[in-house]
């Protein structure tokens, strides 16, 4: 596909300095590319500025020769800069345990192409969905994992995760901690999902134990991965309302719907590069126009 064609997009971090906007709508400008789309932030509580631009080159400039020509921007605004091109999907790995609700409606998203992404493998700790995910052409990596051989079942992961080139790793009801090395390794690319009990209801049941106190509303939360369990920058979340004439089951089937679509979000948010980790917390812009998502990702 040529460049003209193609649709790009330029994610920048800085410091909050006086001017930035103007520099990049200036090059882009200059550089012969029209801006369709673009968002910003300034957040005086951190005084880091976040945008996120959607382009075409229409004189034919290649990504490397616009990132090159940028260098002395970003390095006057100390600037953390990334080009790329929407169209070219990411390569994802997911990672599974017994509970396959997220894996299947990630499977089925990608099969309708509403998540436009590579799946490159899946990887569990049980022989449960081989069966589901060869079938889609997958490779499936079993790799069991103990207190004994956790070091050694990491390493297994991670030479799966270099060598398919995957650049993020979902942990799609994965039941296992991810050591504090494997968190670091994969800072800002491995993103989970969970109810949104925490820190209240932990353990087993979750959704049992929410029915026995009448909770009144059910949530999911996905979130990247770091080595505070469960505490990583969240990037999406949602909730759905139970009332007292629904069951422990109901309450069970409709947080795995929640799940499923929180997940799914905040991998389409990710993938297109509208996520910026802002200390413990994040900015997420709404999605481009023409970046396809159906209605609430459901």
């Amino acid at each position: 596909m040529s460049s003209h064609s193609s649709r790009f997009a330029l994610r920048v971090a800085c410091p909050s300095i006086r001017g930035v906007t103007a520099a990049i709508a200036s090059y882009l400008s200059q550089n012969g590319c029209n801006i369709s789309d673009s968002a910003q932030s300034d957040d005086s509580d951190t005084g880091r500025y976040f945008m996120r631009i959607s382009f075409r080159s229409e004189d034919g400039k290649t990504l490397e020769q616009l990132a090159d020509g940028f260098t002395s921007i970003a390095e006057k605004y100390e600037a953390e800069v990334e080009f790329f091109d929407e169209s070219a999907k990411r390569k994802v790995i997911l990672m599974v345990s017994r509970f396959g609700h997220c894996l299947n409606d990630l499977l089925y998203r990608w099969r309708i192409g509403a998540l436009p992404i590579d799946i490159v493998g899946v990887i569990s700790n049980h022989m449960d969905y081989q069966r589901v995910v060869v079938n889609h052409d997958i490779p499936f990596h079993c790799i069991k994992v103990t207190g004994e051989n956790k070091p050694a079942a990491e390493a297994a992961q991670m030479r799966i995760v270099e060598d398919s080139g995957a650049e993020l790793i979902v942990l799609a009801r994965y039941m296992q901690v991810l050591s504090d090395e494997m968190c670091r390794k994969m800072t800002g690319r491995i993103i989970n999902i969970h109810h949104s009990f925490l820190p209240s209801f932990k353990g087993a049941n979750p959704y049992k134990q929410a029915f026995e106190r009448g909770v009144k509303l059910i949530g999911a939360t996905s979130h990247y991965v770091t080595a505070d369990l469960d505490e990583g920058p969240i990037i999406e979340q949602d909730t759905v309302r139970v009332t007292h004439a629904q069951s422990a089951e109901d309450y069970v089937s409709l947080g795995r719907d929640v799940e499923s679509q929180v997940l799914a979000r905040a991998i389409h948010a990710h993938i297109h590069g509208r996520v910026f980790v802002n200390g413990n917390k994040t900015i997420v812009f709404p999605p481009s126009p023409g970046s396809y998502v159906s209605e609430r990702m459901g």
